[in-house]
């Protein structure tokens, strides 16, 4: 009789089943709700600090070098011609550049710009537009805001109004660094209307004298604890003094198998 040969146990053997863990957030992480006059004030504000700065990203013309040209030009030049050194072209831009760089540095523009501001504490205020979609994309600014003691607030309609003063496509989140000197006065106008944020692992902030309490009764808990420390410390000398504690061995009285657990076959012995 023909045995199976080896290709054939392996695929026989059913692949194992990838299996990927994930942690669900038990919190809902939300902005807090904005004032349709503060919303109005915020965009307002905004567009004329922009338009008195004069603010917007340049349209800069590139220059392609089309390969095939060249070969064509090439065989086409005459013998005088192909020594002669060839013209300037210009150069290409690095980077797209902006009408006022120094008001550029002072910003943060976009998701990605903004979450490593706020990861270096160097932004003094936040702006979130609600229009990114899926919403979790800005969601981790929230607790990195609150965590920062920075103010933050999802502004409606701020791509709409801000991305074509800039020359942007869409501008979904806007950071102020904290050394904004030409936006000090929109800074300061803007943290006064911004609702708070609510994070539930995240203390709220306190007042001088809900801190001096707080600062009593730390101390008084201590105070407590040194004594329960203390006393505990003389119980154990005593019960040392007293008598050394005995082991006793430990008795298994029952031993469940369990019922989950995979259980190889157990392999038979070859045939002689």
């Amino acid at each position: 009789m023909s045995t199976p040969g080896k290709g054939a146990s392996k695929k026989e053997k059913k692949k194992p089943v990838p299996v990927k863990t994930s942690l669900n957030n038990p919190y809902n992480l939300h902005w807090s709700p904005l004032d349709k006059e503060h919303k109005h004030f915020i965009l307002n504000t905004l567009k004329e600090k922009i338009t008195a700065v004069s603010l917007q990203k340049k349209r800069v013309n590139t220059f392609r070098d089309w390969g095939n040209r060249r070969k064509s030009n090439k065989n086409t030049l005459t013998p005088t011609e192909e020594h002669k050194p060839a013209p300037e072209t210009p150069s290409k831009p690095a980077e797209p550049s902006w009408t006022d760089t120094e008001a550029r540095k002072q910003l943060a523009i976009g998701i990605n710009e903004v979450t490593r501001c706020l990861e270096r504490n160097e932004l003094s205020l936040v702006l979130v537009c609600n229009s990114a979609v899926p919403s979790h994309m800005t969601n981790h600014l929230i607790p990195l805001s609150k965590t920062r003691s920075v103010p933050a607030c999802q502004v409606p309609r701020l791509s709409e109004s801000l991305s074509g003063l800039l020359g942007l496509k869409c501008v979904l989140a806007l950071g102020f660094k904290r050394d904004a000197q030409k936006f000090a006065d929109v800074v300061g106008s803007i943290t006064a209307v911004v609702p708070p944020l609510n994070v539930a692992w995240v203390p709220t902030d306190l007042t001088p004298e809900a801190v001096e309490i707080k600062g009593e009764a730390e101390e008084e808990q201590t105070d407590t604890a040194r004594g329960q420390k203390r006393k505990l410390e003389q119980i154990l000398s005593e019960v040392s003094e007293a008598s050394s504690p005995v082991l006793q061995p430990l008795k298994v009285k029952k031993i469940i198998p369990n019922p989950t657990k995979i259980r190889k076959p157990k392999k038979k012995g070859k045939q002689k």
